[in-house]
């Protein structure tokens, strides 16, 4: 039992976010310079990987996504979606898969943002600090909560406002610096031949990567929690996505390219590659100057990325505590309608989590490990909206979409199926440790990938069976998603 899905309009929220903040949120989830030099791991063959993926995943997401958003344009966006196909319970772990995918990775994502930091004020033995590590993990994760206690639509501005500063412009710089360094004839790192452009399929061994370019293109389904705060959700989510999506896919060929241009395959960090980049040209060209500026913008536009995923993803986890999911504890709203105490109880966990940099053999394999795990459990959830796509077809047919994948079902079928093979097939390759990195114990690598997906997972389902009935709360304070 959940809910009555009805708006009172007589509390329902102003509508403020229009085409442009809703896309430019979209590419504040998906577009981050931090994922170029992963993919750079791939050389001239990061082209077809790119193309790939687009085909098998990320226009799947955006396609299902846009039909699934503007056929039920409420706060909630997946777990709605889910619930609505297969009943609240599956709708729950949807929407803490989205959730949860995230312990690991806002962790991984500090980390990046603190090396920037060690460039930008010039201060490169901090590089290999774990202290220091740490420490911008936690300050960092504390500063942007305590930050979205402020509203949504405050919130949206300055991820929309960072994407652009800190994401777009120096992704633009870079893809010019390395057209200029390889017009010049400078000496590239990899051979211009059609014959490189190709997939590598000689060997599996940083096969494991494709588990985190699939990361990269995640999120594009996560403004739909922020449906109630849309202008003409209808028209704009569609719209908001398929910018972001083809925007974003021609930003990371480029910079990856640029990348892979100026430094060997082989050389190229996990966490400060994008950094190496930057400074191998700046430096050729005598504008070392410029690192630390570039370095500061590039922080600014990851921060902007991880803000925008701090309030996203916890509002919706939030819906289900309205829908009875979760203890009334969590389900605690401020002034400006923001559930402090999810935000709060992420905070604690995200702490938490990154003492894992204080164990790990390198920098580099503590990214990746939390990484992998975090794309694990994002495409497990990525599977559960495909379905949804799916069911939803043949449960709803009535229901008014004005996007549609296809117009009749057999689309939906190939297009949602694409996404799910795509989405598994990424699931067991991240089990498989790139080559690259230093993993010297095995078993605890694959022992720490395996708990973490099968932990992370079955909780949701302990917290659905043990929920009780005075865990639902009565509809006049169903606010948030404007129930």
């Amino acid at each position: 039992m959940h809910i009555e899905e009805t708006e009172h309009h007589s509390v329902r929220p102003k509508r403020v976010l229009g085409i442009f903040v809703l896309a430019t949120l979209n590419l504040a989830v998906i577009t981050s310079l931090r994922n170029m030099p992963l993919v750079a791991q791939y050389g001239l063959s990061s082209i077809s990987y790119y193309l790939i993926s687009a085909l098998v995943f990320i226009f799947p997401t955006a396609l299902v996504a846009a039909e699934l958003a503007t056929g039920w344009p409420k706060a909630g966006g997946v777990y709605i979606w889910v619930r609505e196909a297969f009943g609240e319970r599956w709708g729950f772990l949807a929407i803490w898969l989205q959730w949860v995918h995230n312990l690991p990775w806002y962790p991984a994502m500090l980390s990046f943002i603190g090396t920037l930091f060690v460039y930008a004020f010039k201060a490169q033995h901090l590089l290999t600090n774990r202290g220091y590590t740490l420490a911008v993990i936690l300050i960092g994760f504390w500063a942007i909560t305590l930050f979205n206690f402020y509203g949504v639509k405050t919130s949206g501005w300055f991820s929309s406002a960072s994407v652009i500063i800190g994401a777009i412009i120096p992704g633009i710089f870079l893809i010019i610096l390395g057209i200029i360094w390889l017009c010049t004839g400078m000496p590239l790192n990899v051979t211009l031949e059609w014959k490189y452009v190709l997939p590598e399929l000689s060997g599996m061994k940083n096969i494991g990567f494709l588990t985190g370019m699939f990361l990269a293109f995640s999120g594009l389904e996560v403004a739909a929690v922020h449906a109630k705060d849309v202008k003409d959700p209808r028209k704009n989510f569609p719209r908001a996505i398929f910018l972001a999506a083809v925007f974003s896919l021609v930003l990371f060929i480029l910079g990856s390219l640029a990348i892979t241009f100026v430094i060997p395959r082989e050389d190229i960090s996990l966490v400060t590659g994008i950094m190496e980049a930057f400074v191998t040209i700046l430096t050729y060209f005598k504008m070392a100057g410029l690192i630390p500026l570039v370095a500061f913008l590039i922080a600014i536009g990851a921060i902007g990325e991880l803000n925008a995923w701090v309030l996203g993803v916890a509002k919706g986890l939030f819906i289900t505590g309205r829908h009875g999911s979760l203890p009334p504890i969590l389900q605690k709203v401020n002034k400006h309608n923001i559930p402090t105490n999810i935000l709060i109880f992420q905070a604690i966990v995200v702490s938490l989590t990154g003492i894992i940099f204080l164990f790990m053999d390198t920098l580099s394999s503590a990214y990746w490990i939390l990484i992998a795990l975090s794309a694990q459990l994002y495409l497990a959830m990525y599977i559960l909206m495909f379905l949804a796509g799916i069911k939803l077809r043949y449960k709803k047919p009535n229901v008014v979409r004005k996007y549609r994948v296809s117009k009749g079902n057999a689309g939906m079928w190939i297009i949602a199926g694409t996404g799910i093979v795509a989405a598994a097939f990424a699931i067991v390759v991240g089990f498989i440790p790139p080559s690259q990195l230093e993993i010297r114990n095995i078993f605890l690598y694959e022992l720490f990938m395996i708990l973490g997906f099968v932990i992370l997972t079955i909780i949701p389902m302990i917290i659905y069976f043990f929920r009780k009935p005075e865990w639902m709360p009565t509809p006049h304070h169903d606010l948030l998603d404007g129930h």
